[in-house]
């Protein structure tokens, strides 16, 4: 990852010090259960625990120029770590995927956690600014059109309660992704067996594969990428919003402007939504890891290494993408400017055409017939898009039908906005935001 998008909790976790620390801590919990079953002397064992250091990535690297594989580079550099007699026990009964694809295991599962963690930040966030404004108007659009009314807390309760949704996938896919395997080169326990397995596993509190070729089935990692993609997705559903809303002929809420920000170096008025943009775009790389991810399920047999390159530059790029987006969601909302009063403004816009279907709900209880009454009121809103009356319930005054058989209180109701706030409290308390 670019260091633009790096953020300091993944680069601690994806690191290839970091990467190197689990695969020791593997290798020791495989000894540990050597150990357990008297073929690691008490002394050796306590050799190995003492003098196991992660190699450093320097050393590592001036290995693998000889062995031109990391997993025989990590094993030697450790090996000069413990000494002998110990050190002949390390990687033994092993191959390479068992230490790779139990440490990728705990990798994830660290990562999920900070994600979920950023994830419960943001949605915070969001339910404050929500609650702040759960009853301030604001059109509601279909196809980019005014359609009813509708009030922006209730827009932001939306995403709150995505972001709930968004939880579950993370944590569910916290468990489908703690799987490890330590079960040999195909998978058959040919050199160990799965009481050896579970004793390791059970030190790294991971669980086992029930069934693994030479590594892990590539359909857990899938799932994580794809849940990582939806919340990409979910961000940029929001981002899109935003953005929309800052369009100056709308102006309704923009991103925070500080002070000495430049918008543009061309133009010195320009306060541009560069953040909610940027999350589209990064929104758009999980998608793309996403369906790299799911062409790894498909390896050749009992496996091929066509998945490691993809790996090694997907999964830290994604968790640097996905937390990024999140730390960045979050400010967004929390600084967010919202301004009422051009929401009120674009509604008067239209001049009373947003309450189409409230007029025509009175007049079908007054007892009219649904295709005379919705003729009279698209016949009236077309005079008003045409700019032939000033406002809906001017055009509607003037047809007979409605001078006939609807009382002057009917129209007020129709054109007030208890109908479409009057659930609000219950909507609210849906998400869990209500009291």
């Amino acid at each position: 990852m670019i260091s633009r998008y790096e953020t300091e909790a993944m680069s601690a976790l994806w690191s290839s010090n970091a990467t190197f620390e689990r695969w020791t801590t593997v290798e020791i919990a495989a000894s540990a259960a050597w150990h357990d079953r008297g073929v690691i002397s008490d002394a050796e064992m306590r050799q190995i625990r003492e003098k196991s250091k992660a190699p450093d990535a320097a050393r590592v690297r001036e290995i693998e120029k000889e062995t031109n594989h990391d997993v025989v580079a990590v094993v030697r550099a450790l090996g000069e770590h413990v000494g002998e007699p110990a050190s002949r026990h390390l990687h033994r009964g092993l191959t390479s995927s068992d230490v790779v694809d139990t440490a990728l295991a705990i990798a994830i599962r660290d990562s999920l956690e900070v994600v979920i963690e950023a994830t419960e930040s943001a949605r915070a966030t969001i339910a404050r600014r929500a609650i702040e404004h759960k009853t301030t108007p604001c059109a509601g659009r279909t196809h980019g059109v005014h359609a009813a009314p509708t009030t922006f807390g209730l827009r932001l309760a939306g995403w709150y309660s995505e972001l709930g949704r968004h939880l579950e996938r993370l944590r569910a896919a916290r468990v489908e992704c703690a799987f490890g395997k330590l079960s040999g080169a195909v998978g058959n326990f040919s050199q160990t067996d799965p009481a050896f397995e579970r004793f390791a596993l059970d030190e790294l509190g991971l669980s086992h594969e029930p069934i693994a070729t030479q590594v892990v089935p590539r359909d857990r990692h899938a799932m994580v990428f794809s849940v990582l993609a939806l919340l990409g997705a979910g961000s940029e559903r929001f981002a899109g919003e935003l953005r929309a809303l800052q369009r100056t002929d709308l102006r309704e809420a923009e991103e925070g402007f500080t002070p000495g920000q430049t918008g543009s170096s061309a133009m010195p008025h320009k306060k541009n939504p560069i953040t909610a943009e940027r999350l589209t775009g990064m929104a758009r790389l999980l998608r793309g890891y996403m369906l790299a991810a799911h062409e790894n399920v498909a390896l050749w047999h009992d496996r091929d290494i066509s998945h490691s390159s993809v790996e090694r530059v997907a999964f830290p790029d994604a968790f640097h993408v996905v937390h990024y987006m999140l730390l960045k969601l979050d400010r967004l909302v929390a600084e967010l400017r919202v301004y009422p009063d051009a929401m009120q403004n674009n509604m008067d816009r239209v001049r009373g055409l947003m309450f189409s279907q409230s007029v025509l709900t009175v007049m079908l209880d007054a007892g009219l017939d649904r295709h005379d009454a919705y003729r009279v009121v698209q016949r009236s809103a077309m005079k008003v898009w045409d700019g032939k009356a000033g406002h809906l319930r001017e055009a509607l005054e003037r047809e007979e039908l409605v001078q006939n058989d609807l009382q002057p209180a009917s129209l007020d109701a129709a054109f007030s906005m208890d109908r479409y706030t009057r659930h609000i409290d219950e909507l609210f308390k849906r998400t869990g935001l209500g009291s």
